[in-house]
């Protein structure tokens, strides 16, 4: 793997507004956050194999982030017009996954032995195959987001030198690359 100053500059040249390499030992998992996922405050609880219940339970997704040493967290943030442009939103997520793509190609290149968390649910397909009542067709390419690991991500924002609130008409999202 690149050294963690070219990892950053590898995030920071794909349009993440900021990136930082951090152990996994000080990321802050908190199994409560499972409480929102289970009032289903996104909608897609149920809904999307990469989504609790049907990712795992908390503790086995826990540690399976814990056997990775470090974390690459990048932040993309979007100017909006207002709290209820949600099509500036969903803009902002479109363009937050594809920063994510162009930072997977490159780590790619380099391991297959990481594992790669968003925000938000899985998009890699348009309609999850959970929803027609079949396989994943993609398990390889599922994209579980930070939440549903656990994480505490305005906490680890904080302890990567982000903000996780960047202003006023801004939406900002997360992703992570967990590698040994």
């Amino acid at each position: 793997m690149e050294s963690e100053e070219n990892l950053v500059k590898t995030c920071i040249e794909a349009g993440a507004y900021k990136a930082f390499v951090i152990s996994t030992g000080k990321i802050p998992f908190d199994e409560s956050f499972r409480s929102y996922c289970e009032a289903n405050s996104c909608g897609n609880y149920g809904k999307n194999y990469a989504c609790p219940p049907n990712v795992g339970g908390s503790k086995e997704l826990i540690k399976k982030a814990k056997s990775y040493k470090k974390a690459l967290v990048f932040q993309t943030v979007t100017q909006i017009e207002d709290s209820f442009d949600f099509e500036g939103m969903k803009e902002a997520a479109l363009k937050h996954s594809n920063i994510a793509d162009t930072i997977n190609k490159d780590i790619k290149k380099q391991s297959d032995n990481y594992l790669q968390l968003t925000a938000g649910k899985c998009s890699v397909c348009e309609v999850c195959a959970l929803i027609e009542n079949k396989p994943c067709k993609f398990p390889d390419k599922a994209i579980s987001s930070l939440e549903a690991y656990c994480m505490n991500v305005s906490i680890l924002a904080e302890l990567c030198h982000m903000k996780y609130i960047n202003g006023k008409n801004t939406v900002t999202y997360f992703g992570a690359f967990l590698f040994s």
